[in-house]
């Protein structure tokens, strides 16, 4: 495969984990209210916390960003950005485990952060896999 093509798909894998991310930062900021009760929040310090999630999303994405930009010379952002996944869904999964039962709707709600993190990471690991061998010949440099 040439390198522009692997660099293009390496670009696509992050960009719908961006755009995943930032989907979410944006309706946890804007409508905090329909997200409360799946964190057993309420009120308005629920929505609170819940816009806290969202900002976080977006501060969370600097990575992402910087290696979407061109994943061979950020390939940095692009292994920082994996961990980042990987402890996201680690520390998800864990959280899940150490819920009692009598908790189900929090419980669903951090089963769909676990495959969101899961799918992400996936992503984001393929995108390392196309770049792994990557130079910085001048045509992908400059690309």
């Amino acid at each position: 495969m040439k390198p522009d093509t692997r660099l293009w798909l390496a670009r696509l894998c992050i960009g719908l984990v961006v755009l995943w991310n930032l989907q979410c930062a944006l309706v946890f900021l804007l409508w905090p209210e329909r997200f409360t009760a799946g964190f057993e929040l309420v009120g308005v310090p629920g929505e609170a916390a819940v816009r806290g999630v969202g900002l976080l999303f977006v501060m969370w994405n600097i990575p992402y960003a910087v290696a979407l930009w061109h994943p061979v010379r950020f390939r940095v952002s692009l292994y920082e950005a994996s961990a980042m996944q990987a402890i996201g869904l680690l520390g998800e999964t864990l959280i899940y485990l150490s819920l009692p039962s009598a908790h189900s709707l929090l419980q669903a709600n951090l089963l769909r952060f676990i495959l969101f993190d899961g799918v992400g990471l996936i992503l984001l690991l393929l995108a390392v896999w196309l770049v792994r061998h990557a130079t910085f010949s001048a045509s992908v440099h400059q690309t």
